[in-house]
Parts: structure tokens; sequence; C-alpha cells
């Protein structure tokens, strides 16, 4: 248990709230401090609002799908006030229960409104207030990154976070970057009957994404009738007719790209600016995210930093593990708490979704392993066939000579339930073999794990539907 410490934290999203529950659990008195909405970026404008309408379009994409298959069924006009209202009501409902009312109901949990900026690195000052301690949390978040395009400035454009706050749909979109919030707003936007295109300056979407699911992904939203350009690098925008020209070169050819919006999607930037960090001294790398090391202490005794702020997994679940990691070890002496990120799943939520856990293969080679590694298509799996959704790959990257699981990546219909499993069988050490033997159920698309490590000593295209 703690000594009572006061522990001051910076932000009240995910990593700031489960920060300050453990704080309250270990006997510490949290105080969290936030200038904007309670929640952050994940409940108010990021994860929740975006999955609410990547789900709703769902819906409408699969009305199409059952028409096609004489379930009389059609895809109708959006009513896109009535959707927004849904999404809006979704964000509140959550607000509430897990940030409001626990702030409510969990005593000695503290929120202070106002703009907290370090004057020293033992004192914030919050508007008139200051106020010391010994133990600070940054968890700030992030913001979307905005590139430094010419004509910007005069040109209207979107992010990932106005983009969710729309009242009606764009009549066209052109999306800079080709990354996860590109590619799962430029898919819910696509379903909802807005015509999209992606600008990409690599060979292909999701570069950071093993290129197996990656291209199977590609593959897919094409299909579906997004326009996808690769090599492509802008080189201003502008206003024309009552939208957007995007002035680009395409593989080193000059290309013009005109929609009624525009929408900059190329990562998330530090949310570093304006709150003191140089004159607390805390290290900043080249990007500005807070530089820390595996326990998440940031370059100056008694601050520590974690999530997006700090620019590694930008994920909300992470984050907060790293919030709590963080106060243990500002709570318990040698706690030396870290995470395991290799063992840590993600999830992109387009459709189909990719999820990832582990090393790349390429990364394994670098750590020094002897690597092996399988991918099969998503046509492979039984159940594919039943829901039509046969887009997609599985990978598994192993140790070539103990044939131990070292990471996995898949690109399939329901990936982001299938990757949990995955997340296990790494954490758990399991080989190829071990999961070769495990018994799913049939039909799931969960079975495409098992057949994927089957592959690497047999050839599955022999095997029956339920062979062992």
């Amino acid at each position: 248990m703690s000594d009572g410490a006061e522990i001051i934290i910076l932000g009240s999203g995910s990593t700031a709230f489960a920060a300050a529950l453990r704080a309250h659990e270990r006997g510490a008195r949290p105080v969290m401090i936030e200038k904007s909405v309670l929640g952050g970026t994940c409940i108010n404008w990021g994860c929740i609002p975006s999955k609410t309408l990547i789900h709703a379009a769902l819906f409408r994409h699969e009305a199409a799908l059952g028409g096609r298959l004489g379930l009389g069924t059609r895809a109708a006009a959006v009513d896109f006030p009535l959707l927004d209202a849904h999404k809006f009501d979704v964000v509140q409902r959550l607000r509430q229960t897990k940030y409001l009312d626990v702030l409510k109901n969990v005593p000695g949990l503290t929120l202070i409104k106002g703009n907290a900026v370090f004057t020293a690195p033992d004192e914030i000052r919050v508007g008139d207030r200051v106020i010391r301690s010994d133990r600070f949390l940054i968890a700030t978040g992030g913001v979307p990154r905005v590139p430094p395009i010419p004509g910007l400035e005069q040109t209207p454009y979107l992010t990932s976070k106005s983009a969710l706050l729309l009242k009606t749909l764009p009549a066209s979109l052109t999306i800079v970057g080709g990354g996860v919030i590109a590619l799962e707003l430029g898919e819910m936007f696509l379903r909802l009957g807005v015509p999209v295109t992606v600008l990409e300056h690599s060979e292909r979407v999701l570069p950071s994404v093993e290129a197996e699911p990656a291209r199977a992904l590609q593959e897919a939203l094409v299909a579906e009738g997004m326009k996808i350009v690769l090599q492509a690098s802008v080189c201003s925008v502008s206003r024309h007719e009552g939208g957007v020209r995007v002035e680009t070169q395409v593989a080193g050819e000059p290309r013009e790209f005109f929609s009624q919006q525009l929408l900059l999607a190329v990562g998330t930037a530090p949310a570093t600016k304006a709150i003191g960090l140089e004159l607390a001294g805390v290290a900043l790398d080249q990007r500005g995210f807070v530089v820390v090391d595996q326990e998440m202490r940031t370059s100056v005794p008694g601050i520590w930093a974690a999530g997006d702020v700090t620019g590694g997994m930008q994920i909300a679940t992470v984050g907060a593990r790293e919030g709590i990691a963080a106060v243990d070890n500002m709570l318990e002496t040698g706690c030396r708490c870290a995470l395991d990120y290799n063992t840590l799943p993600m999830a992109i939520f387009t459709d189909p979704e990719v999820a990832m856990v582990g090393y790349t293969e390429e990364g394994a080679r670098r750590a020094g392993f002897q690597v092996m590694s399988h991918t099969i298509q998503a046509s492979a799996i039984p159940k594919a066939h039943v829901t039509g959704a046969l887009a997609g790959a599985v990978k598994i990257v192993a140790e070539k000579p103990t044939g131990r699981i070292l990471g996995i990546h898949l690109c399939l219909h329901r990936g982001a339930d299938i990757i949990n499993e995955a997340a296990l069988a790494i954490r758990c050490r399991m080989t190829v073999a071990e999961l070769a033997d495990t018994l799913h159920v049939y039909p799931s698309m969960g079975e495409g794990l098992r057949l994927c490590a089957q592959a690497f000593r047999r050839d599955i295209e022999q095997l029956s539907c339920c062979a062992e």
C-alpha cells in the first residue's frame, strides 16, 4: 500500500482514469486535471463514436448483400441525422456510466478543470492555482496530426476528430493517408454512400502492418469501390468550385483530385504543446512525444508519462495498462513494472478486420530469431464460404528450431475477436504444433488459426472439412 501520497495526473482519458483508479486502490490520492471534456479522445471523438458509425455502416453494407441473395432487402438513403443522434446517445451513455458516475462514486477521486502547465519539475499551475507534488503522470494523449501542405491554411479540411462531428455526409471525400484512421473512416463513409479516394504515399496501404493482411484488405476495399491511389505525394491543396482540389505526384506523374471534402488522416501528434514540459526538463523525441523508459519514467525524477503522448502503441487498452504500470512504479519501490508489448493485441476496424499480435517476420529476424512463417487465404476457412467473407489472410510467424509462435497477423471477418486467442497463444508460449492440435468450433472463422498452424506441416487443401 502507498503512504497516502498525492498523484497529479494531467488528462482524464482512458489512460488517466485507469491510473487514477489504480492509485485510489493503493491508498493514494489521485487528482486529474482536464481542460476539455471528461473522458479524453476515445470516448468523445475516437474509439466509441467511430466504431459506432462503422458498425452502423456495416448494417447498410450487409443489407445490400442480403438483397443480392434474394432476401428482398435494399440499401435505402441514409438518414444521417438519425444516425448521428444514435452515435451521440452512445457516447453520452458511456461517458456517463464509465467516467462521470465513476468520478462521483469513488471517494477521493478528484477532478480539477483547467489547463495544467508545469512551472518547475515539481510544480504545475492551473489558472491561479499552484500545485506541488513529487509524483506526476502526463496522460494528455494525442491530437490529429496536420502536415505542412502548401495551401492548407486557405483550404477547408477535416481531421479524424472533426469528421466524426459532421452533421451531414460529404458529397465526395479525398483522404490523405492510407493508415488505420484513413481506412476505418474511409470505408465507413464509402458504405454510407460517399465516393472515397485514398491517397497513400507508400506502395500499399497500412505500410507498418505485415504485407499479407494489408494487401488482402487493400484488395477488399478496392473491390468494394474505394479508389486507392498509391505512391501519391501531395504537393498542394486549394479550394475549387465549392470543394477541394488536391495536386499530387503519383509515381512521379502530376495528377489532380477533386472532391467536396478533404480529410487529413496521417497519424497522431502528441498533446505536449503549451504544458510547460521545457520548464520541467522533460525530454521529447524528434516528433514531440515524451520519452519514457520501460517503467514509464520520463527523463525527470518524479514525472511519469503513459498513453498516446509517449508515441507507442496508440490503443486505449494499452494506454490504460501503461497508466497502471506507472502508478505501481510510483508507489512501490523496486516494482520495476513493465509491459510485454509482444503479447498485446491490436485491431483495425475495417471490414474485414485487420489484427495483429507479436513480432512481424522482419521484426523477429531483427530480434535474432531463426524464423519460419506461413500464410493462408481466408478462402481456405470453411466458415468464410458460409458468410461470404472470402477476403483476407492469416499469417503465423514462428521460431524455426522450436516452433514457438512469435507473431500472428490476420485480415478476417471478426478478426478483432479472433486475435485475442492469438494473444493468449503467444503469452502461453504455444508452438505451431500445439495450436494445430487445438480443436476449434466448426465452422468458425477462428478455425483459421488452426488451419494456418496445420499448414506448416501438411497441405490443408487435402483436408476434409472436419478433419483432424
